[in-house]
Formats: structure tokens, sequence, C-alpha cells
């Protein structure tokens, strides 16, 4: 499993939960929450890349591997944005 796509991925997931706390509680200007969500996040994470080497493990390693990759990224990514969000919301706190 390439764990440097994976690693990518859920680093991006935790910055974008994070940034989403922040800037909300921050009042930023949606065109900033774009560009670090969109324009930051979206291009750091390698998604397609992920795909890729997924279907590329379903040819030459099987479905298993590739079924491991899947949950790996999607529940390690999921799991990032949310400490990415609590994370936010605890230095909101002590800001308090």
């Amino acid at each position: 499993m390439p764990v440097n796509i994976l690693i990518v991925n859920v680093l991006g997931s935790f910055i974008l939960g994070f940034f989403s706390v922040m800037s909300t509680a921050l009042n930023l200007d949606q065109k900033y929450t774009l560009l670090v969500a969109v324009g930051f996040c979206g291009s750091f994470t390698t998604m397609s890349s992920f795909e890729l080497e997924t279907v590329n493990l379903i040819d030459t390693q099987g479905l298993r591997l590739a079924a491991l990759e899947i949950v790996a990224n999607v529940g390690l990514s999921f799991i990032a944005v949310v400490a990415g969000r609590i994370l936010g919301y605890a230095i909101l706190g002590l800001m308090l």
C-alpha cells in the first residue's frame, strides 16, 4: 500500500478539519475558506493518485489489499478531519 499517499490524504484532511473550525470562529471571508479548502487542501491531497493506486492494486495484488487501501484512506482521513476540528475547538477554548 502506498503509504505516502495515505499520509498526504490524512494530513490534508486534518488541515481541512482544523481550518473549517478556525475560519468559522474567526469569521473569515468565504474566499479565504475556499482558497484553503479547495486551493491548498484540494491540490495537496492526492485523491486521484489514491484512486489510480487502488485500481493498480486490484490489477496486480488483488481485491483484499485494494479494500484495505480504501478503508485506510477513507477511514483515517475521516478521523483526521474530526481530530482537526477537535484541535480547532480546543484552541478556541484556550483563546476565550
